[in-house]
Parts: structure tokens; sequence; C-alpha cells
């Protein structure tokens, strides 16, 4: 990188920061917001399962150790949300459902999807799952249900499964690519997730993953970069040490090169045929509203939040109260900025377009924006659409990373009952919260 592009990257990343702290001046709800759809809008319903057998130290997700009891009965709350929803007006063309780890019980996550099937007009399901729930058997009975299904393999080094706890929960490399090789074929699109640039992973280790994960010919290659925020970079630390040298860059452009003979679906996700359904659900659908524990929606610029204790989530469901404690809004330029950061992810950004849906003029809403994103040669105008460059797509990576380690600091203010008690308001980012650990997962029954 040159020193303007270096300088590119740092301003980005503060221009995030500021955005984040603007938005997430939380209001704290003394009764859930009513949600009512818009009929000129599309909206994607978002499902989340927050149950997991056992913790990966990186991960920062809003989940609790699973018990069957608890799950099943989170489960019919959970659909009794979803027909509360389909009551209030709301359809839904897509749904995506995240974790956790969503397959968990598949029994119970069966009578959701039909469920859903049955009230919406739902065309297609993404899923969430770990290497432990890609049985044949198993993923069979979700022919019909489930479109698309992205398994969490991280790596495929055995040396690297070890130190993140994941050799002894889910076998060694040659296991599961046995694994991975009997679950392909048996949904319309199977995709193997990635993570790049562990602390003192080597290129031989990087291109040792990719050449397997191609190899394999899932529908789908998913390779995101390490996330480190503050709740999880001691947990990193402890299990794989602390980076000497960031890779990160060098290792993305490596990446980029080893899958330039596939459709790129976004920054960090590749296919052997192009498709809009893969884990970056926010770049397609800009309205989304999220059901269960710790669910987000995005409504017309508001976000709102689900509560996160299981008693209290299932209480209000079951009083046939609005689940949702909180909520941050946003200004239409932060709007704008969120859409635009989201939409070019994917490469590409049809400006007619993004004026029609945002009612807005993007080139004169992000003059500044855009003309610094040139000049770093972020992004060039074609045709009427702007178009990340070779570089831009890093930059869009790292913003979109940061943008994702906000999000988790929102969760893990969320999960402290404690720390919203007798507030009004709450400023995420100025919150000091503790590196996550295994006993704040643990969920006591009231």
């Amino acid at each position: 990188m040159n020193f303007i592009q270096n300088l590119a990257l740092k301003y980005s990343h503060i221009m995030m920061q500021q955005s984040l702290r603007k938005g997430f001046n939380v209001k704290l709800l003394k009764q859930g917001q009513e949600k009512i759809p818009n009929s000129s809008k599309e909206y994607m319903l978002y499902a989340h399962i927050p149950f997991c057998h056992t913790f990966c130290p990186y991960c920062s997700f809003h989940k609790y150790y699973y018990k069957e009891d608890l799950a099943k009965y989170y489960f019919q709350s959970l659909r009794e949300e979803i027909k509360q929803i389909k009551d209030k007006g709301f359809d839904f063309t897509s749904m995506y459902v995240g974790g956790g780890t969503t397959l968990i019980n598949e029994e119970e996550l069966i009578k959701t999807l039909e469920l859903c099937k049955k009230l919406f007009n739902i065309k297609e399901i993404s899923c969430e799952s770990d290497p432990n729930h890609i049985d044949p058997k198993k993923l069979s009975m979700f022919k019909g249900l489930i479109d698309r299904l992205s398994c969490g393999v991280q790596s495929f080094d055995n040396g690297i499964l070890k130190k993140v706890a994941r050799y002894d929960k889910f076998g060694s490399s040659e296991f599961l690519q046995e694994k991975i090789s009997k679950a392909l074929g048996i949904l319309p699109i199977f995709s193997i997730d990635l993570i790049f640039n562990f602390p003192s992973q080597s290129k031989e280790q990087l291109l040792s993953d990719l050449i397997i994960a191609k190899k394999l010919a899932p529908q789908q290659i998913t390779t995101y970069p390490l996330m480190k925020s503050n709740l999880t970079k001691e947990n990193i630390a402890k299990a794989l040490g602390a980076s000497i040298k960031d890779n990160e860059f060098e290792f993305y452009q490596i990446i980029r090169d080893f899958f330039k003979d596939y459709q790129c679906n976004n920054g960090w996700s590749f296919s052997l045929e192009k498709t809009k359904l893969n884990d970056e659900y926010v770049g397609s659908h800009h309205e989304y509203l999220g059901v269960g524990s710790g669910a987000f929606s995005f409504l017309d610029g508001e976000l709102l939040i689900n509560a996160f204790n299981l008693n209290d989530y299932s209480n209000f469901v079951r009083q046939k109260q609005n689940a949702n404690i909180a909520k941050a809004n946003f200004n239409k330029k932060e709007i704008i900025k969120y859409c635009f950061l989201t939409e070019i992810f994917s490469g590409k950004i049809e400006i007619k377009k993004f004026n029609q849906t945002l009612e807005c003029d993007l080139k004169k809403d992000l003059y500044i924006e855009l003309l610094g994103l040139k000049f770093a040669n972020a992004i060039y105008e074609k045709d009427g659409c702007l178009y990340s460059t070779s570089f831009g797509q890093y930059l869009f990576v790292v913003l979109m990373k940061d943008f994702y380690t906000g999000m988790d600091l929102v969760r893990a203010v969320f999960r402290d009952d404690v720390r919203l008690k007798n507030k009004d308001y709450i400023d995420i980012m100025k919150e000091k919260v503790n590196p996550l650990n295994s006993a704040n997962m643990e969920f006591k029954a009231d």
C-alpha cells in the first residue's frame, strides 16, 4: 500500500468509530416499540438461536450453553413471536437463521422453519452450523427448507485447531474433510467458512487451508479476517499468542488472487456460481426484522434490540408484548453511509437504484466521502455505477470488520442485565466491558 492508501485506511477507521459513537447512544425502552410494516418495502426475517455446546475464544456472538429443556422452551417462544409478527402484517421473501449453533436441535428448528414457510412468502433460507451438525442424515431432514448452509470450519490446520480449542470439539483436519465431503450435495448451497490472519499463521498454512477448501469444492467459500476486539483479544492472545506482524493485507491479496476463478459475492465470499445468498445479508437487505433473544431489527432508520435475557424475552412474548428493549436512531446521512458500505462491500452500487431506494442523492450526500475514496483509488465510477478497486475491496473489508466489532460491543453491553437497570440511555461506545469468558455464558433460569 502507498502512503495515500494507508492514510485512507486510518481515516476511514476514525470515521467508522465516529459513526458508531453517534449512532450507539441507545435509548432503553420502558415498553417495547411497536413494529409496523411499510407495504412499499421488502423485508428479510432474521431469527437468532443463542445456544452452543462449546465456545471458541475468538467468538463474541450472543450465546448460552445448550440445555435441551431450555432450548425447547426458547423455540416455543420464538415461534410465538413469529406468529405475532405475522399478525402485525409483515411478510418476508428471505430468512437468515444465525447463532449460536442454529442446528443444535434439529426437530425444533424444523418446526420453526416450516412455520415461517407457512406464514410468509419465504423463497430462500440461510442457516449457520458447526462441523458437529452436518451429518448427512440430519441434513437430509432440511431438504426443501434450508437453501444455504454455512459451516464454520475456521481452519484445516491441526495446530491452529488445537490452539483455538476446536480439535477436540470437532475433530482433526482429516476428519473434517471427510465429514464435509459427505455433507456436500444434500442442500443446494454448502459454504465452508474460514478465518485468516490468526496470530503466527504462516503463508503456507493459509494456502493449505485455501487449497483444501477448493479441493473439497463446496458451492461457496467464505474467508473472514480474524476479528479482534477489546472483548476477544485477551482470549485470542491466551490461545494463539500475540501477533508479531499483521499479515492481514498480504493474506487478503493472496486470497483474492487464489479465488480469481470464482464468482465474488462480496469482499470475503466466493462461489462457484454467482449467488446473492451469503452471510452478509445486510448487503442485499436494507430492512430486516429480527426475532429471538438478542436479535437486531433495522427498520425505517432505527435499530431495535430484542431482550437478551432468556427469561425476559420469553415473558415478553408470552404476554404478547414487543420483545425489543432498546433502540438507536440514525440520521439520514448515517443511514446512507451504512447502506453505502454494505452495498459497496459486494463490489458495486447502481447509483440510480440506490438513490431511489433511499430517497437520496448519493453523489451529493456523500460528496466528501466519495471524493476521498476516489482520491485513494478505492472506488471508480462507470456507466452509472460505483465499483470498488482492488484496494477498495480491502478497505471495505476493514470497515465491515470495524462495524461488526462495534456490534460485538452492543451485544456485550446488553448481556449484562445489571448494567441496564435504572437507565434511560446507555452510550455503548463509552461502556467498559470485561473480556468475554465462559462464566457469563451460563444461563440461570428464574
